[in-house]
Formats: structure tokens, C-alpha cells, sequence
């Protein structure tokens, strides 16, 4: 077992003085979504990768958090192996869990607002219909879903704090080379006209990770309700339903190899239906548009996918 926890996303601190200081954690195309918004917005921003803090040093965490006196904190870093996380549950319950208690206990002692983002599978997926709403009873199945339920509650234990659960990320430019999520590798399967594996069952709500950035940047500024969201592009689909989507937006023909979710060997049980109601963050003051318009802005030409980074 390695002697340091496994993260998927690269840590990011971001020291904002128009009113901020937020924490980045995302992997690098998505840390910039958050943080070129920022700066866009009148803001600077002073970033340091997890080399230069480990999270789930709590230690570490009050310090850095005590030096920069912040108003908000983003917290986007997450062990998200969901197969791995059932060899290394210890690691994933450090990282996805007990490191929020830590930013959480931070945040209250400098008076900070908390973003935290967790994700769709802490709901079982057994229904067949309705978007999930943050109503809807969690029903972990796997170590990791476990681990990141247990990071909401400890989230919401600080003063002010926003638990966005997003899914099935996307966004990435053109020329990305760290890891893709699975509409990232979808796309790009498509673009080189390689065979597409899709499930005919999964149903979910993608993210485009561009308008995450948005919303997260509204609900700090706008002084919105304090709780959970969901934090999605309106709408949901089936991955089959998503790739032909994307292929008909770049205009080429699919090659997909359907499937379903019971002949797919996987260690970590998954939710099959994963959809989720961006409603109540409708009601805060932000509608996310729908995830067809989202995946367009995405590949249009001259869009990021192409060139780079809205």
C-alpha cells in the first residue's frame, strides 16, 4: 500500500482578494474553470499544488488557512479511484472525509465560507425515473460513495458551507494530457473514429465543468442559502444517448459498442441511475443550462475542446 494518499485532482490554494480566497482542487483543466472566472472577475489568485500541502494534514491545513485569512474556501480535491477506494479505504476516508472536518474546522475558526463538491453516488440508483433531489435519502453502495456522504456531513458542519454533488464531468481543451473523465475519453474516441464503448442503461446528468465554475461563483457572491445542491446541467440521458449526441454535434459518424452496466466487471458497485435536479439551485438564483447546450458550447468550432480553455 502506498505510504501517501492517491489523488486524482491536483491541489490548488487560491488566495482571491476580491472578497475570496478559494481553494482549488480540481485537476488542472478544471481548477483553471474556477480560477480564470475569478480573475476574470477583478480578482487575484495565488495557487499551490499538492506537492506544497497535503489536505489531510490537519496541521498543515489550520495553518494555511490561519496565514491567508480567507472569506471562502473551495475544496474540489477528492480520492476518486471508486474501485481502488475498496483496497484503500483508509486513504480514501482520509482524503474524502476526514480532510473536509479539517477545511470545515478551518473555515469556522477564520470565518470562511466552505464549498465542497461530492457526486451522484451516494444515491443506490435503483429508481428508473425522476431526477434525484437533495430530498432524496443517500444509499451509499461502495467505499468511496461511503467516504465522500461522510465529507458532505462533515462539510455542513461548518457555519456556512455549500455542498455542490456534481457528475460525469466535462470540459476538457484541446491537447489535454492528464487524466479524462469519461465523456473527455468518449469524445476523443469519437474525434479519431476508434470504437466507443456505451451503456444503454447508465442514465446521468453531465457536468460541463465551465458553468460548476459559475455556479459556484454565484452562490459565494450572492449570498444564497447555505446547504446542499446539486449542481448539474439540467437534463439527464443515457451514455449511448450522450455519444450520439456529441457525434451528431461533431458531425461524424459513431462507432459504439453498446452495453449494459450487469456485463461490466467492476469491484465498487455503481449506480445506474444517476440523475440529478439542478432545481433548488435554480431557486438560489442560478439556472444551469441544459447539458445539450453545454456539450455544443463545449465542441462547437473554435470552442475549448479545440483550442483551449473558455
Amino acid at each position: 500500500m502506498p505510504s501517501t494518499p492517491h489523488y486524482d485532482d491536483d491541489l490548488r490554494l487560491a488566495h482571491v482578494l476580491a472578497d475570496a480566497v478559494e481553494r482549488v482542487t480540481m485537476a488542472r483543466f478544471r481548477a483553471e474553470d474556477l480560477v480564470v472566472r475569478t480573475r476574470n472577475g477583478g480578482a487575484e489568485v495565488v495557487a499551490l499544488d499538492r506537492n506544497e500541502l497535503d489536505i489531510t494534514d490537519a496541521a498543515a491545513v489550520a495553518r494555511l488557512v490561519a496565514e491567508a485569512a480567507p472569506d471562502a474556501i473551495i475544496n474540489c480535491a477528492a480520492f476518486n479511484d471508486v474501485d481502488g477506494a475498496e483496497d484503500r479505504p483508509e486513504q480514501a476516508l482520509a482524503v474524502n472525509a476526514f480532510a473536509v472536518r479539517s477545511l470545515a474546522l478551518a473555515a469556522e475558526t477564520a470565518g470562511a465560507v466552505l464549498v465542497h463538491y461530492s457526486t451522484d453516488f451516494v444515491f443506490d440508483g435503483r429508481r428508473t425515473s425522476e431526477p434525484y433531489t437533495e430530498a432524496d435519502a443517500p444509499a451509499p453502495r461502495s467505499t468511496y460513495a461511503s467516504s465522500k456522504l461522510m465529507g458532505e456531513w462533515f462539510a455542513l458542519d461548518a457555519p456556512r458551507a455549500f455542498v455542490l454533488r456534481v457528475e460525469s464531468l466535462f470540459g476538457a481543451p484541446a491537447g489535454w494530457t492528464g487524466r479524462r473523465g469519461t465523456l473527455d475519453a468518449m469524445i476523443a474516441g469519437l474525434r479519431e473514429g476508434r470504437e466507443v464503448r456505451v451503456f444503454t442503461d447508465r442514465v446521468v446528468s453531465p457536468a460541463y465543468t465551465p458553468d460548476i465554475a459559475a455556479a459556484t461563483r454565484h452562490l459565494i457572491t450572492n449570498d444564497a442559502e447555505s446547504g446542499l445542491y446539486h449542481c448539474v446541467n439540467d437534463g439527464y440521458a443515457t451514455w449511448e444517448q450522450v455519444a450520439l449526441e456529441a457525434a451528431r454535434l461533431m458531425g461524424v459518424d459513431p462507432v459504439l459498442r453498446r452495453t449494459t452496466s450487469d456485463k461490466v466487471a467492476l469491484k465498487a458497485a455503481r449506480p445506474t441511475y444517476c440523475a440529478l435536479s439542478p432545481r433548488k439551485l435554480a431557486t438560489a438564483g442560478f439556472t444551469m443550462p441544459a447539458w445539450q447546450d453545454a456539450l455544443d458550447r463545449w465542441l462547437r468550432p473554435g470552442g475549448p475542446a479545440q483550442l483551449g480553455l473558455e
